[in-house]
C-alpha cells in the first residue's frame, strides 16, 4: 500500500542533475506543499532544494558537465552517482519519482529504478530535446517514464509524433519573471536615453572562454560604427571570476552584474543584446530585447552536432515562435564582423528591430504567460500521477 493510500502524506523523490533542475525542483516543492501540506520529499538536488528543507543525497557539482569530452572524462564518477541515486530511490519506496532535466544522468537513474521497482510512477520534468536530435529517445522513454512535463509549447506535439510518453505543457519558469524583465514604458522606452547593450557569452565556464573574445571584438566594432554605449554582462557568482577575466581583455569597458535586481534593471533598460544561443535567448525574447546570437563548439562536437541536429534553428526563441526571427551565427559564421553588422540596426528604430519586437509580443499567448504559474501546473500533474490521491 502506498503512503498516500495508508493515511500518511505522499512521499516524492526528486532527482536533478544541475542547478537549473535544482531551481525547478525547489519551485515544485513549494507548489506541492501548497496543495498538500503533509507531503514529504527526498532528493538529489542542490542549494535551492536544501533551502526548502530537502537536503541532497550528494553534491551536484561533479555532475554539472558539458561536452562529449567532459562526459567521457567524468564517466566513472557519474556512473557511481547514478547507481547511488537509484539505490536510494528504491530503498526509500517513494510514491513517485520526479526526474528533472539532465537526461544523461536522470534518465539512467530512472531506468534502473523502473527495472528494480516498477511500481514507482516516474515523471520527467523538462522534456529532452528529442525534437532536435536523437529522436529515438522519445519512444525509448515509454519504458521508464509515465508522464513528461514540458517547458516549451511545441513539445507535447513533438513527443506524440515521435511515439513518446504522454506530455503536458506546464510552462517555462522564465514566464514568471516577465514583469521584472520588461520596462514600465513598453518596448519604445528602450530607445530613450543612452544605449545599453547586454553581452551574454554563456552560462558555463567553457562557453564563456570560447565565446568571450569574439563577443568583445564584435562590441568594439559596433562602437566604432554606432558610437558609444554601455555594456552590461549578467552572470552568476560561481562564474564571476571566469567572466571577469575574459571581459578584462575586451577593447570596450563592460560592467558585470551578479545580483538578480541588477540583472533585471539591465534587462529593463537594454536596447539590444549579443548572446550565446541557449535559454538566454528565450529570456531576452520574453523581456522584449532585440538580439543577435552566436555559438561555437569544439571541432568534434561540431561534426557530431551537424550529423544529429534536425531543427531549422538552434535559437530557443526562434523555435518557440516557429520562425527564424533572431539572427544566428554558428561555427565559422560566428565572426566579430558578422555579429557587429547584424547588431548595428538593432540600436535604432529600424525594420530589423521592429520585426523582432513585434514577434516577441506574441510570446505571452504562446507561452501561457499570466495564466497560472508553471510550478503550479506541474504540481497538479504530479499529484494526479501519485497512486491513491
Amino acid at each position: 500500500m502506498s503512503a498516500a493510500a495508508s493515511g500518511h502524506g505522499p512521499h516524492v523523490y526528486l532527482v536533478a542533475g544541475e542547478e537549473s533542475g535544482d531551481r525547478l525542483g525547489a519551485a515544485l516543492i513549494r507548489a506541492l506543499r501548497r496543495e498538500r501540506p503533509d507531503i514529504r520529499f527526498s532528493a538529489v538536488g542542490g542549494t535551492h532544494m536544501a533551502e526548502e528543507g530537502v537536503p541532497s543525497l550528494f553534491p551536484l557539482g561533479e555532475l554539472a558537465i558539458i561536452g562529449f569530452a567532459a562526459i567521457v572524462k567524468s564517466l566513472p564518477a557519474i556512473l557511481r552517482r547514478i547507481n547511488e541515486a537509484a539505490d536510494a530511490v528504491v530503498a526509500a519506496k517513494p510514491d513517485l519519482l520526479v526526474i528533472i532535466d539532465s537526461p544523461e544522468f536522470t534518465h539512467r537513474v530512472a531506468r534502473k529504478v523502473r527495472a528494480r521497482a516498477p511500481q514507482i510512477p516516474i515523471v520527467d520534468y523538462v522534456c529532452p530535446s528529442v525534437w532536435a536530435w536523437r529522436s529515438g529517445r522519445a519512444r525509448a522513454m515509454r519504458a521508464y517514464v509515465d508522464r513528461v512535463l514540458a517547458l516549451l509549447p511545441f513539445e507535447p506535439e513533438a513527443m506524440d509524433r515521435l511515439g513518446g510518453p504522454p506530455t503536458v505543457f506546464v510552462g517555462h519558469p522564465l514566464s514568471e519573471q516577465v514583469r521584472q524583465l520588461r520596462p514600465e514604458g513598453g518596448p519604445a522606452s528602450r530607445l530613450e536615453g543612452s544605449p545599453l547593450v547586454l553581452a551574454m557569452p554563456g552560462s558555463r565556464s567553457g562557453e564563456v572562454r570560447r565565446m568571450a573574445d569574439v563577443f568583445g571584438v564584435a562590441l568594439a566594432q559596433l562602437a566604432a560604427k554606432c558610437g558609444p554605449f554601455e555594456v552590461v554582462v549578467p552572470t552568476v557568482e560561481r562564474l564571476e571570476a571566469t567572466v571577469r577575466e575574459a571581459v578584462a581583455r575586451w577593447p570596450v569597458p563592460a560592467r558585470l552584474v551578479t545580483r538578480p535586481d541588477e540583472k533585471y534593471a539591465a534587462f529593463r533598460r537594454a536596447r539590444a543584446a549579443l548572446a550565446k544561443s541557449g535559454t538566454s535567448t528565450l529570456e531576452l525574447a520574453l523581456a522584449g530585447v532585440p538580439m543577435v546570437t552566436g555559438y561555437k563548439v569544439a571541432g568534434l562536437e561540431a561534426v557530431v552536432a551537424r550529423l544529429l541536429i534536425k531543427v531549422p534553428s538552434v535559437i530557443l526563441a526562434n523555435l518557440v515562435l516557429g520562425r527564424n526571427v533572431v539572427p544566428e551565427f554558428l561555427q565559422a559564421d560566428c565572426t566579430a564582423e558578422k555579429l557587429s553588422a547584424a547588431l548595428a540596426p538593432l540600436l535604432s528604430d529600424t525594420p530589423q528591430r521592429r520585426a523582432q519586437v513585434e514577434a516577441f509580443g506574441q510570446l505571452d499567448g504562446i507561452m501561457k504567460i499570466g495564466r497560472g504559474s508553471p510550478s503550479e501546473r506541474a504540481a497538479a500533474v504530479v499529484l494526479a500521477t501519485i497512486p491513491g490521491i
